[in-house]
């Protein structure tokens, strides 16, 4: 396949590297028709679609890529985390703040963990007039380790920051801020809700006594 970008032929378009979004497997995606591009400064970025390698998949993205470094993709890979036992309203939250971070809006994301704790105090009936008194009823109530009790008040302010001009707990509120935000998130929901569940399908696979 030969095709021109700006008076410059070139004999293929580069394949490019990254994890499905859709089953969530990594390998080279190869381009689907031609690829568009443009050439700024010396430099060509590449406009195309792309498609998954995996034949069970085949799934279809879009992608913009500086030579066969990937720039940004659609759709965007989202944090993977277990939906299960998870009640609706705390999963609808947590689902939209990983959906922001994975389309690159970081402030969104940091007040909907936000509103994610807020729907676990909710579902808990934890009390106080403010979020931080109901995160203090809350940990006193569940079974935590103390980290993630005190990361609860960290996820807290970092939502603040992200609603209010005059928050300046944290410098700034970036990707490696929400990432871990999530994690931590992700974390505190296990231990809510999913542990229990998952030593009771444990002992579910023991052998019953004779």
């Amino acid at each position: 396949m030969f095709y021109k970008i700006d008076g410059i032929k070139n004999s293929s378009t580069p394949s490019v590297s990254l994890e499905c979004p859709h089953c969530g497997h990594f390998g080279a995606f190869q381009n689907v028709g031609t690829d568009s591009g443009i050439n700024t400064k010396g430099q060509t970025h590449y406009f195309g679609q792309r498609q998954c390698p995996r034949p069970q998949c085949k799934g279809h993205i879009f992608t913009v890529s500086l030579g066969g470094n990937l720039i940004t993709s659609y759709p965007p890979r989202l944090i993977s985390f277990d939906t299960s036992n998870i009640p609706a309203k705390i999963l609808e939250s947590f689902q939209e703040a990983i959906l922001c971070h994975g389309n690159d809006c970081l402030k969104a994301s940091a007040i909907m963990i936000r509103k994610t704790l807020e729907e676990i105090c909710n579902d808990k009936s934890a009390t106080g007039n403010n979020l931080y008194k109901r995160l203090e009823n809350l940990s006193t109530a569940i079974v935590l380790p103390v980290e993630l009790r005190e990361a609860m008040q960290e996820l807290r302010l970092l939502g603040n920051d992200a609603a209010h001009i005059e928050a300046q707990t944290y410098d700034e509120i970036g990707k490696d801020e929400i990432e871990i935000s999530i994690e931590f998130t992700k974390e505190i929901l296990k231990g809510i809700y999913q542990y229990d569940s998952l030593l009771t399908r444990l002992r579910s696979l023991k052998k019953k006594e004779e």
